[in-house]
Order: C-alpha cells, then structure tokens, then sequence
C-alpha cells in the first residue's frame, strides 16, 4: 500500500481594486511555479491560527497591507485531493470586501514569492494559471461573485488523482445575498 499523503491547510485571498482587478502572483517559488495564484499561505498550525487569521497574516506578508477581519468573506471551501500527486489541500477561500488600491495601498512589485500584478478578471483565460483554478475555481468565484456586498458560498472537492484530468463535485452553492 502506498504511504498516505500529506493533507495541508491553507487560504487563498482574493483582493480587489477599484477597476475590479484581481490581486495575482506570477509565482517564483513551488507550489505553481510560474503559474499565476492570488495571494495566500498554509496555516500556522503551531499558533493555531484560524483560517481567517492565515488569509489577515498572509495579506499583510505579501500585499503590505493590514486589513481588519471582519473586511475578509468566507466565500468558499475547496478540497483538492492528491494536488500534483503530491498532497490533498484543504483551501479556505476569502474575498476581501470592498476595494483595495491599486496605487497607494498594493502597487505592481516584486516579492519573495513572485511578482504582484493586478489583472482585469476578462484576462483570465489568458493567463498561466493551475488547471484546477481555471477550470473550476475561477469559474466558481465568477459565478458567486454577484457584484454585490456580500458574495455568495461554495464548497468544492477537486480530485487530481487522473493524470489524465480532473474531476470535480460541487458539494454546496449558495447565491450571492
């Protein structure tokens, strides 16, 4: 029987500007070397750190920027199963309400873990990005952002075990309020 993979907890954080733009790193580093990801990080498991204090620590780490929780949306919950073969992922995504500046608050810059650059959500599709985010998740986001206050919910199970492809079930969808 072959070991068990790792299960790893983490968030990702959606930031917004005022043009609607997207917070994204064209990552340097593993995982999704050279792939584009919003800003996040695995939770600090020695602290017990809850998954919004991870998305408030990792906003601050990579963006510069202190924002209060109560401005961070669970907006979804994603189980990859067997992502790159090498571990399952437990993601806890946050959107940030309301915008965030693109000028005075996050400019375009370099960081440890890549280069920060906000991108309009048409260009996407262009973009080199994980096959789970642009088959699934992204569609996902789209579909329970709503343009409204307060996004909608979505819990996901992404199985990567295929090498051929993945599949995915959508376990709960809640609309935009």
């Amino acid at each position: 029987m072959p070991e068990p993979l790792p299960y790893k907890l983490a968030c990702l954080c959606d930031l917004r500007d005022e043009q609607g733009r997207i917070l994204l790193i064209h990552r340097e580093r593993a995982p999704n070397k050279g792939l584009c990801s919003p800003i996040g990080g695995k939770l600090d498991m020695h602290t017990g750190e809850s998954p919004a204090q991870c998305a408030q620590r990792e906003i601050m780490e990579e963006a510069g920027i202190r924002l209060p929780i109560e401005r961070l949306h669970l907006g979804g919950l994603i189980a990859e199963t067997a992502f790159e073969g090498t571990g399952h992922w437990l993601l806890f995504y946050y959107r940030v309400l309301g915008a965030v500046s693109s000028v005075t608050d996050v400019p375009e810059q370099d960081i440890p873990e890549g280069r920060l650059a906000w991108h309009h959500p048409s260009e996407l599709e262009s973009l080199p990005l994980p096959e789970t985010d642009r088959k699934v998740i992204w569609p996902m986001i789209t579909k329970h952002d709503g343009g409204g206050d307060r996004p909608g919910f979505f819990a996901l199970h992404i199985d990567c075990t295929d090498m051929g492809g993945i599949t995915w079930t959508v376990e709960e969808s809640f609309p935009p309020a």
